[in-house]
């Protein structure tokens, strides 16, 4: 077999040559430079000769000069769970417009895996990190603030975020299962499960605070053996509410920390032989694409996810 010679990989000054211009207007062109007026013709001989030639960007070099990668890092918990891809898209969607790349990291909601996440992208190089964690603490974050880097926590903001320089975006998790815990009980129910997620997470501490708000403003007491953990999955879910059924009385409704766990919850009373919601009334929270596909269809509280990112 003979094998080919390497064929060298053009470069500027092979577009420059090309377009019969200067490396520099080259340069201009394709960073966009918005200090120099580019003539349309000058411009599209250029981009004619990069296609021609088949000339693809020295990114490293690229980073190097400006000290910019035009990426973005995104650390989140769960790719399987519905809510992050499409909180991923809106990223990547808002990103694009920019002409920023995305790189995504699961954790699995796991205190180890975001450190490690985390200093991949100390090390790599990036220039911003989009942040959705359950343990991470201003300490482990400070490094990257104090370097400049653009940091943004989409979580509560306590501990306080801003104070050492990232910026933080979330909606009210406490105000919102509020708002799904009231739905139920103007419907007449007043003994009402809930299937939290997993303790000491943001998102399940604050929903399980916006439960406990609601039930309080009807004078209905919080019942503990009432809450029940579950893991943010469709598996939590179903075992969660297999325990609430066990219950003497049982509830009438139950409200869960996502929809995922809801839709377990909703399979484990379709085997069990009781009606939703004619017999236990349901409420998610995320509002999944799958949530309008289960029947009968979820009532969920909408976070927009893809808005969000």
């Amino acid at each position: 077999m003979t094998e080919s010679p390497t064929k060298r990989k053009p470069t500027q000054s092979d577009v420059a040559r090309r377009a019969a211009v200067s490396q520099a207007m080259v340069s201009y062109v394709l960073n966009d430079h918005p200090a120099v007026s580019v003539p349309t013709e000058t411009r599209r001989r250029i981009l004619d000769a990069v296609a021609e030639l088949g000339y693809v960007p020295n990114s490293a070099a690229r980073s190097l000069r400006t000290s910019k990668t035009l990426t973005i890092a995104a650390i989140i918990p769960d790719i399987t769970n519905p809510y992050y891809p499409a909180f991923i898209r809106g990223v990547q969607d808002a990103a694009e417009t920019e002409n920023f790349d995305v790189i995504s990291y699961n954790t699995d909601g796991d205190q180890a895996k975001e450190l490690k996440a985390l200093r991949s992208v100390q090390h790599g190089r990036v220039d911003g990190v989009i942040l959705v964690t359950f343990h991470l603490l201003p300490a482990d974050l400070r490094p990257l603030a104090e370097a400049g880097m653009a940091l943004l926590m989409s979580g509560p903001d306590d501990p306080p975020w801003t104070e050492i320089g990232v910026d933080n975006l979330m909606p009210d998790n406490v105000a919102a299962a509020r708002t799904a815990v009231n739905y139920l009980i103007d419907r007449g129910h007043t003994r009402i499960g809930m299937i939290a997620g997993i303790a000491g997470t943001p998102p399940r501490e604050r929903r399980v605070d916006g439960y406990g708000r609601a039930l309080a403003e009807h004078h209905i007491p919080l019942d503990e053996i009432l809450i029940r953990a579950g893991d943010f999955t469709e598996a939590g879910g179903y075992e969660g509410m297999q325990e609430l059924l066990k219950l003497s009385p049982r509830p009438t409704a139950v409200f869960a920390a996502n929809d995922l766990m809801a839709i377990g919850a909703m399979t484990a009373l379709h085997e069990a032989g009781i009606a939703v919601p004619q017999e236990m009334a349901i409420v998610g929270f995320d509002d999944i694409p799958a949530a309008r596909h289960v029947r009968p269809a979820l009532t969920t509280v909408a976070q927009h996810p893809e808005r969000l990112g």
